[in-house]
């Protein structure tokens, strides 16, 4: 069994049944899961930003960083390895406003909002979410059987 580690801006896919997909500490940023039942293959991305056109230039060398280059790269990366868009399950984690209740930048809720209209646009569902609220989270993919866990910071772990 092989921990994929997803560090931020970044993302990991694969279609080993026992790799385990795993990133931690999200605060505003969001964790997209995805996995294909049938071809059991899977993947997650950690981006940090709603959107590219904020630096053209970081996105064409880290496209994880942003909710618009990043997803579709996930998407894409998955289909490669066998994944169908018509399968995929679809689960987010989140958003979250740590610098304090105001959140004067509110880059949580753009990420959120970011990511629903991407969806939105491209025809995808989001099966399950743990997204906003003012706590850190560790999100978990098992690509075996495609359960995601998400563990709220000092909480316990639940499934997604």
């Amino acid at each position: 069994m092989a921990d994929l580690v997803v560090g931020i801006s970044d993302l990991k896919c694969s279609g080993q049944q026992n790799d385990v997909i795993i990133t931690y500490a999200l605060g505003s940023c969001i964790a997209v899961v995805i996995y294909d039942p049938l071809a059991r293959v899977g993947g997650m991305l950690h981006f940090m930003l709603p959107d590219s056109t904020l630096d053209k230039t970081k996105a064409a060398t880290a496209p994880g960083m942003f909710a618009d280059t990043g997803v579709p790269l996930l998407f894409k990366s998955c289909y490669q390895l066998g994944a169908e868009k018509k399968r995929l399950i679809v689960k987010i984690a989140g958003g979250a406003s740590i610098l304090n209740d105001a959140d004067y930048f509110r880059i949580g809720q753009k990420n959120i909002t970011a990511m629903r209209k991407l969806f939105w646009k491209n025809n995808v569902l989001i099966k399950a979410e743990d997204t906003g609220k003012n706590c850190n989270r560790t999100v978990k993919l098992q690509l075996s059987d495609g359960k995601c866990f998400v563990r709220s910071s000092g909480g316990a772990v639940e499934e997604l």
